[in-house]
């Protein structure tokens, strides 16, 4: 029997048989050459191995590395090094490189290990001679120090080779393979999605989704010691009005359809109803927003609710799970994130997910601006500039041509954009604009200086945030393209509060929800709920990370008189969601959550170029799956069981 202890354990036990006179265990206990030699105890009868850990770099021998466990190999790929040589070792992964039939460089999850083939070894050399690339390979052989010219320092097993005692090919891969699993790089992402199992095998991929499995695995782990039950919740459902675009999947019922759940909303609030009291879920959750390169149609958010919370609570909850989450391995994050109104956000950033790390905000200049009545149009004028310092002064040609076609999307917005040699030389020439005394007052308003870029804008205020707030951004990026760094470095948490309750539709121009139906009103606002809802704020917030949206949530409205008012200015039919106002109405406790997208969140912690790279198995922009060819025609057989037709013949 074998049993690893640490120093301070092993003298704990030593003391326990000296102070009973080693009468309790009849057993013998040493340490083997692994580890520092320890005293003896005899016993006529069994004996037991005692291995001593090595506590300050955290070494376990070969016996309790859990990763073996259960395999045919000693070892992996990625873990051996000087304390192994002269053991006798068994390795399995893919061939990753070979050269002279000779030196083989082996891969696994873990990392790589040179081998050496001995020079009369010619049976496995001839083996070698004609063995693709990526085949898989079980060898046993010895551990040698490599030579000291040949140590590499940057591979964890660079000290080291393996002397080939016996080679075996497990699998032979084809020739030729669609990419070269040590260039990533230099692969394309459409032909990594069709191949997705050989884009698996890169570095990089390993470590985002064992990355991305760690990180899940430690909310759990915070959650479940906070009390919070995990709760799976039904992918079908019935369609949810007043939210995203549904995926609608037929039944063998006729007519009747179900669609997947676009969130488990529904699902947690009633399981608050139920008396669960904390709520988690790691959820999958689908919705169908055609080509959007920055979605997918399916995802994973961490869905969390509790009852009898606040606004405060909630985003505490969401603060210490993250920081107690967060990978080691990664600069420390904040205890307590910022905070600002969405009114603030709209004002100084022009968007609802500000990019703080950019620290050059929007200002206003509506009163100056004003002064000339030729340019005041309509009663939501506004004026606002942006305004960026001689260090970051490039008003190219290029950066020119991206702003005037991004105004082009806000007709009611009127913009100006002006490299400013000198404010003298400014000022006259924008006077037949402003008047010079306009200019001039502008001038003294905004601290301008020589050398600086300009972007101002003027007309309707809700355009001529939006502007400005894209051309904000976009010029950030053409600087940093530029190789100017103008964004500072690290992860920038922000809550986004105060959200309007509702928001004027851009496609129908009525009224709908924010967020959802469900959140409840600032109740400081109820009295303007019939008679100016859009001055009503909810109970809703937003996390934002380096300008990007990465969690949402609300407290939810849990009175069902409450919740009728609101579906009714919706206009929104109430017996769409009877299920939900009667079990508001048989006592539910206050409750609130939040969800978190995990794909996005991990994307930006890992510094991905998109969100499928920390997606085992995405769809491309387009929505389509290319490694399966989904979505794909079903039969008439098919068609005729669920009840359904198609009107369109499907394009291939």
């Amino acid at each position: 029997m074998t049993c690893f202890l640490s120093r301070i354990n092993y003298y704990k036990l030593c003391g326990f048989f000296k102070n009973n006179n080693a009468k309790c265990c009849c057993q013998s206990f040493w340490v083997t050459k692994k580890g520092p030699i320890a005293r003896h105890y005899s016993t006529p009868q069994k004996t037991q191995q005692v291995y001593l850990i090595d506590e300050k770099s955290g070494e376990e021998s070969q016996a309790i590395n859990r990763v073996n466990k259960y395999t045919n190999r000693s070892y992996t790929c990625g873990e051996l090094n000087t304390n192994h040589i002269g053991e006798s070792v068994v390795l399995c992964g893919w061939l990753e490189y070979q050269r002279m039939n000779r030196f083989v460089v082996l891969r696994d999850s873990y990392g790589e290990t040179q081998m050496l083939v001995g020079d009369k070894d010619i049976e496995t050399q001839n083996v070698l001679a004609k063995v693709p690339y990526e085949s898989i390979l079980e060898v046993k052989g010895t551990v040698l120090a490599r030579p000291k010219d040949m140590v590499n320092k940057k591979q964890a097993t660079g000290e080291i080779e393996v002397l080939v005692d016996k080679l075996k090919v497990v699998n032979e891969s084809k020739d030729n393979l669609p990419f070269n699993i040590r260039e990533f790089q230099k692969a394309k992402e459409p032909l990594r999605m069709q191949y997705r199992y050989l884009d698996l095998r890169f570095p990089q991929m390993q470590h985002n989704l064992r990355t991305r499995s760690k990180f899940l695995m430690k909310m759990r782990e915070f959650l479940v010691n906070n009390h919070f039950v995990d709760v799976e919740t039904p992918t079908l459902f019935k369609a949810t009005p007043g939210g995203a675009q549904e995926f609608v999947v037929p039944s063998r019922h006729p007519g009747l359809f179900f669609s997947l759940v676009q969130s488990p909303q529904q699902f947690k609030q009633m399981l608050m109803g139920g008396a669960l009291d904390r709520y988690f879920q790691i959820a999958r959750c689908y919705r169908d927003e055609g080509s959007r390169p920055d979605r997918q149609p399916e995802f994973t958010q961490l869905d969390i609710e509790l009852s009898f919370t606040d606004v405060e609570g909630v985003l505490k909850l969401v603060e210490e799970m993250l920081g107690f989450a967060w990978p080691d391995h990664l600069a420390t994050i904040p205890m307590k994130f910022d905070r600002m109104t969405y009114d603030y956000a709209m004002e100084n950033y022009g968007n609802d997910h500000p990019d703080t790390r950019l620290g050059f905000r929007i200002k206003n200049c509506t009163n100056v601006i004003s002064s000339n009545k030729k340019l005041v149009t309509g009663d939501k004028f506004a004026a606002h500039y942006i305004m960026f310092p001689k260090e970051y002064a490039n008003l190219s040609k290029q950066i020119k041509e991206t702003v005037t076609s991004l105004s082009k999307n806000y007709p009611k917005a009127k913009l100006v954009q002006s490299k400013v040699a000198s404010t003298k030389e400014w000022t006259n020439k924008i006077s037949k604009l402003l008047t010079h005394q306009v200019a001039a007052e502008f001038v003294i308003e905004s601290k301008m200086q020589d050398e600086s870029v300009l972007f101002l804008a003027y007309g309707d205020k809700k355009e001529v945030l939006a502007l400005l707030g894209k051309i904000r951004l976009e010029y950030a990026n053409f600087l940093e393209n530029l190789g100017i760094s103008i964004r500072q470095k690290g992860m920038h948490f922000t809550w986004i509060t105060d959200f309007p309750l509702f928001e004027i539709s851009e496609e129908t121009g009525t009224l709908q929800s924010a967020h959802h139906p469900f959140s409840a009103p600032n109740p400081e606002d109820i009295q303007w709920l019939k008679s100016d809802p859009l001055k009503v704020r909810a109970l809703a917030y937003d996390l934002v990370l380096n300008g990007n949206e990465i969690a949402g949530g609300s407290i939810r409205i849990h009175d069902p008189s409450l919740q009728r008012t609101i579906l009714d200015i919706l206009q929104i039919d109430g017996s769409t969601l009877e299920h939900m106002l009667e079990m508001l109405s048989c006592g539910c406790p206050p409750h609130g959550g939040v969800a978190l997208g995990l794909d996005r969140l991990l994307s930006i912690m890992l510094n991905t170029v998109s969100i499928r790279d920390v997606i085992a198995f995405p769809k491309n922009f387009e929505g389509r799956d290319p490694l399966s060819g989904a979505p794909s025609p079903i039969s008439e057989k098919d068609m005729k069981l669920y009840h359904i037709r198609s009107t369109d013949k499907a394009k291939k």
